[in-house]
């Protein structure tokens, strides 16, 4: 795994409705790996040392940023005050401890605790 700074760039999803299609886009287009790992959901695997990503199944386009923190729930008390807010609240999935927050205009973000 990479080693991230906080604040680093250091993931990305990729929404849409054909994850077949739109993994095979950006496999043909960059030279990125594709590798699906189940229905609706492939890891991707960008050049050069990433950030890499993964392309995900979603009735709406999207393309989600994830960005590394040292501490999630330090930076989530911080959202409101920076007029942000929790999309999603500190969640540990067994892989990462992550959550979601808007910015001022409603851009999503993901932060990934490093």
């Amino acid at each position: 795994m990479a080693t991230f700074t906080h604040g680093a760039l250091a993931h990305f999803d990729i929404a849409g409705q054909d994850t077949a299609a739109t993994g095979a886009f950006y496999a043909d287009l960059f030279g990125w790996t594709v590798d699906p790992k189940g229905p609706g959901y492939a890891l991707v695997t960008t050049p050069d040392g990433g950030p890499n990503g993964a392309v995900m199944e979603a009735e709406a386009p999207g393309l989600t940023l994830g960005i590394a923190v040292t501490d999630l729930e330090e930076t989530l008390a911080k959202v409101g005050a920076a007029r942000g807010r929790i999309v999603m609240p500190a969640t540990d999935n067994g892989w990462v401890k992550k959550a979601q927050i808007s910015d001022p205009d409603g851009n999503t973000v993901t932060l990934i605790e490093i």
